[in-house]
């Protein structure tokens, strides 16, 4: 029973250090990434393609 008292005692004790919020941070920033890249995916799509197409036209325009 003292065993399981102290693994709850350090997952309490981990919750509340600085590093179990900055894991906090980065899921929330993730999300943040995710919905923002799934809210502007046809203008990503866009501006990839059109990359990749002049990026192909110049290449073609070097090798002749």
């Amino acid at each position: 029973m003292d065993k399981l008292k102290n693994e709850l005692q350090q997952i309490k004790s981990y919750m509340v250090r600085d590093e179990a919020i900055g894991v906090v941070e980065i899921i929330l920033i993730l999300v943040v990434l995710i919905a923002l890249v799934l809210l502007f995916k046809d203008q990503i799509t866009k501006v990839v393609s059109d990359a990749f197409k002049s990026f192909n036209s110049d290449s073609n325009d070097i090798i002749g």
